[in-house]
């Protein structure tokens, strides 16, 4: 087999590895003497930085945690089956103020806190709708599609914060 073809399995591997996965490198490991010098590393004692890469290391599990924190709180996304299936779960929600239609680049903020930005399409609703009934759902390929109740267009979206 052609190295090229392993290439994106590569890659895929790489990205599924979970963050926890990742091992702290001790910052002596990470610098070139050079570095460490031109920093005045080198002058701490072992105990030093024995302390120091604990505090490094300590700091880093905690971003660990806040994005892991992050995607449990993010809303809709594929948690079971990579295509179809159960994993993809739509929003219903309402819309914050007023709609008077979209183009690419509206941003809708919905009642739940989730902000969705259009990607694709345009509306124009002629009078302005108060208190929208919304749902945000997969698309059949690919995307996430926003449905105003009621109105037939529907704006393919994405997750604006």
């Amino acid at each position: 087999m052609r190295l090229y073809r392993l290439l994106p399995l590569a890659l895929l591997c790489a990205a599924a590895l979970p963050l926890h996965a990742r091992e702290y490198v001790d910052i002596q490991k990470r610098l070139t003497p050079e570095q460490m010098k031109a920093t005045g590393l080198d002058q701490l004692s072992s105990q030093q930085l024995t302390l120091l890469n604990s505090l490094l290391d300590e700091d880093r599990k905690a971003v660990v945690e806040e994005v892991r924190k992050e995607r449990r709180d993010d809303g809709p996304r594929v948690t079971g089956t990579l295509f179809g299936g159960n994993g993809l779960d739509p929003v219903t929600s309402t819309l914050t103020g007023d709609l008077r239609g979209w183009s690419r680049g509206t941003v809708f903020t919905l009642e739940n806190g989730q902000r969705w930005r259009v990607i694709d399409g345009e509306y124009y609703a002629g009078k302005p709708l108060g208190n929208a009934k919304v749902t945000v759902s997969p698309g059949k390929i690919s995307g996430w599609y926003l449905q105003v109740e009621g109105h037939n267009p529907r704006p393919k979206v994405q997750r604006a914060d």
